[in-house]
């Protein structure tokens, strides 16, 4: 599984959007509602009584000298802005679109104390008016961490029955017995996408890359799926490949014993829910971690799966803050599945990405990248805001 950068899409999301670029917008606005609040040990300011429909924005400066996290929530605390942490003595916007209703500002500080404002009304029509959060206290992702924590269980003996597979092929020297068993083995692993946090060591060791490592694809320390993959389709003998094998068996038997032991950091599971994907867009479509056997818009597919494995754990989740969006989520899913199944021959063997025509690299681009786009509001949609 290879890893990317994720803050560059996460700064998209719609509340973080709201804080970080109202300076730019309350130029354009000049209707804008809103003014100072400070937060002190004894309260968190007053907002104006009443305004209308439409963007309001607070400068809100922190006079105490502990850290804030500060929301602007309705009567039924839902979340429509937030400064996620405000340090003593800084002053940050607090800004979004607010629809007709009531709403204060809360101050959460650091050292436990909560504060919230007196109401103010907000009156009229405005488009693009922000539709708010559900708070998530940071118990409920208890259930998802331990359904997927029982769905790993479950599949890590397949993922070890695979690789004992391939080692057989390799000890009795079926090299194309193995080429196919490697694909079994490399899928059963990248399905498993979002508990690579929770794998420690054990993620290079079955499929780390040779990225970083002082002789590149020659090294003696590069080892797993991946190395297993270059030797294969590059010519490796039965011999040499034997011990890479026997040492993946090692490294997955050693994940299932240690795994009881890993802890699914509940933060991890929303986040992966769009990061598995942007993973495939940046190293499966792309082939960049294509190590020879042309297989990697299958891994594309396995990560799809393993996308869906996380929103089906977080369905409860998120169907009581969106409804909706799984079902436009899922049909995404399904398009893109379709668009990767038909880069498949008449054999069923997949094609190499750098082969994909120019209709299929399109219409494979624009599907993910709209797939992704609805997958990177779940990060903040499932965002821990216990006392919001």
């Amino acid at each position: 599984m290879r890893r990317a950068s994720w803050q560059v899409r996460l700064a998209v999301l719609p509340i973080v959007t709201a804080v970080a670029v109202v300076a730019g917008v309350a130029r354009s606005h000049p209707e804008t509602a809103g003014g100072p609040i400070a937060v002190r040990d004894a309260g968190c300011g007053t907002p104006p009584a009443a305004a209308d429909a439409g963007r309001v924005a607070f400068a809100v400066t922190d006079d105490t000298k502990v850290f804030a996290t500060i929301y602007l929530v309705d009567t039924a605390d839902r979340v429509y802005a937030e400064i996620p942490w405000l340090t003593p003595g800084r002053t940050l916007p607090l800004a979004t679109t607010l629809g007709a209703g009531r709403y204060a500002i809360r101050c959460v500080l650091s050292d436990g104390t909560i504060h919230t404002t007196s109401q103010f009304s907000v009156s009229g029509t405005t488009a693009g008016a922000v539709a708010g959060y559900k708070p998530l206290p940071d118990l409920d992702m208890t259930a998802p961490v331990n359904a997927y924590r029982d769905w790993l269980g479950a599949s890590l003996p397949k993922l070890l029955t695979a690789s004992q597979t391939l080692d057989a092929d390799i000890g009795r020297g079926d090299l194309q017995a193995a080429k196919a068993d490697w694909l079994t083995a490399h899928l059963a692993y990248e399905r498993l996408g979002a508990a690579y946090n929770s794998f420690g060591d054990f993620d290079d060791a079955i499929d780390g890359t040779p990225a970083g490592l002082p002789d590149g694809t020659a090294d003696k320390d590069w080892a797993g799926l991946h190395a297993i993959e270059y030797a294969l389709w590059h010519g490796g003998s039965a011999a040499d490949i034997r011990p890479l094998t026997q040492a993946l068996v090692t490294s997955v038997q050693g994940l299932i014993s240690d795994f009881p032991s890993e802890e699914v950091d509940p933060g991890d599971l929303p986040l992966r829910a769009h990061e598995i994907l942007e993973n495939t867009l940046q190293f499966q479509v792309t082939a960049a971690s294509d190590y020879g056997s042309g297989t990697s818009l299958a891994t594309a597919y396995a990560n799809t799966e393993g996308t869906q494995e996380v929103l089906s754990v977080l369905a409860p989740l998120i169907d009581d803050r969106a409804p909706g969006l799984r079902g436009r989520l899922d049909a995404e899913i399904a398009t893109v599945q379709g668009d990767l199944r038909a880069t498949r021959d008449g054999s069923g063997n997949w094609t190499p990405a750098p082969a994909l025509t120019a209709a299929q690299r399109q219409r494979l681009d624009a599907d993910l990248d709209q797939l992704l786009e609805d997958l990177s509001t779940i990060p903040n949609l499932l965002a821990p805001r216990t006392n919001a």
